[in-house]
């Protein structure tokens, strides 16, 4: 048990969260690092959704709305910390969602699957191909999917996938807390927010956004500028916390 006036409650019960998704073999053992870190750029941001990031969630719903043909592609981080928020995001959206995993068996596969259905999230289904130039796993996926995909949102991404989808053309959001990763790096809108703030806050401009607005609004959408804008807040909150201790 956790208790409730913990200073870390939340952070502990989401650490909590994937442990327990990794013992049901939905949360690969490798993805429980990938949250460590993901938590430690949590910190130098505040642990809050700054107003970059509220700006770029909004971009990443005109981007979806916009789009021909979205998908947004799940792991198991983010089925075992969204499974729920990502079926709103798929409802306000209308995009379709894949299943796609690095450390990949069908077990796996099936397990999320299964989370994510009853949460309400209809996922798509059917026999992968080898269509993203990579050599691993996450090569994998399916034809009606993201390989027809003119939009993927890739939270909590790998790089190397995120700059083979860019090389296939296809616009990518990614959200990641680490503006220095590849896949930050590489995105078409890398999204610098943690998962359980960003979806939500994606779905909720993807209701209120026309399609008019949203297409005037993705043809201005300048990715390099959030990666400064968030590196400059993680800048200027070391230095706060620096000048307190003098």
């Amino acid at each position: 048990m956790i208790p409730e006036d913990h200073p870390r409650y939340a952070a502990l019960v989401v650490r909590e969260r994937l442990a327990d998704a990794m013992r049901a073999g939905i949360v690969a053992p490798e993805g429980l690092i990938a949250q460590g870190r993901g938590e430690a750029f949590d910190y130098l941001l505040g642990e809050r959704t700054t107003a970059s990031a509220a700006r770029a969630e909004v971009d990443a719903a005109a981007m979806l709305l916009a789009a021909r043909r979205p998908v947004i592609s799940v792991n198991g981080n983010t089925a075992a910390l969204s499974a729920h928020q990502l079926a709103d995001l798929q409802e306000a959206s209308g995009a379709l969602v894949e299943v796609n995993l690095f450390h990949r068996t069908e077990e796996r596969m099936q397990r999320i699957t299964a989370l994510l259905e009853e949460h309400g999230v209809d996922v798509l289904s059917g026999v992968p191909e080898r269509l993203i130039p990579l050599s691993h796993d996450r090569a994998l996926c399916l034809p009606d999917g993201i390989g027809a995909a003119d939009l993927v949102l890739v939270p909590l991404e790998d790089g190397d996938r995120c700059a083979a989808l860019r090389q296939m053309g296809k616009a990518v959001i990614a959200v990641d807390l680490n503006p220095l990763s590849r896949t930050a790096q590489t995105a078409t809108l890398p999204v610098i927010d943690e998962v359980r703030r960003a979806v939500p806050a994606i779905t909720a401009a993807c209701r209120t956004m026309t399609p008019a607005a949203a297409r005037e609004r993705a043809c201005g959408v300048d990715g390099k500028r959030y990666l400064k804008e968030a590196i400059a807040a993680i800048a200027a909150r070391l230095e706060e916390m620096g000048h307190a201790l003098e």
